[in-house]
């Protein structure tokens, strides 16, 4: 059973910046390279939605456009570990974040997609 673990969540001014890291363990006959990982996040009162992925084999990135060339993600095959490096923060970034994985070469912007979920981390942005 694939397990993920994020970590980084804090309380920042607008304008700071973050860094998320997700660590995956669990892993049994696949290696980490063979998922394609996600970021999602739930701001208070409102749905889940996407907010980052990368793909299993060349690491391309996908961003939402609400974080484009704000937000970076990158993974570490040999750490097991994906990153969500956070810039130019405002409260509307304010959410819990979520890791999420599947396997697979895609990646996909719908939450149903993703079979493994970690349990999230607080990101709180202060205007």
């Amino acid at each position: 059973q694939v397990q993920l673990e994020e970590s980084g969540g804090a309380l920042v001014q607008a304008g700071g910046s973050l860094r998320l890291s997700c660590a995956a363990s669990g892993l049994t006959g696949l290696t980490f390279s063979a998922y394609a990982m996600a970021w999602f996040r739930q701001p208070p009162g409102k749905e889940r939605e996407f907010v980052a992925g990368i793909m299993r084999s060349d690491g391309a990135p996908y961003d939402a456009d609400s974080v484009k060339g704000r937000f970076t993600i990158s993974r570490d095959n040999a750490k097991n570990t994906v990153y969500l490096q956070m810039d130019s923060l405002n409260s509307e970034d304010t959410a819990v974040y979520y890791c999420a994985a599947r396997a697979g070469f895609t990646v996909w912007d719908s939450a149903s997609m993703y079979s493994y979920w970690g349990q999230g981390t607080q990101v709180t942005v202060s205007s």
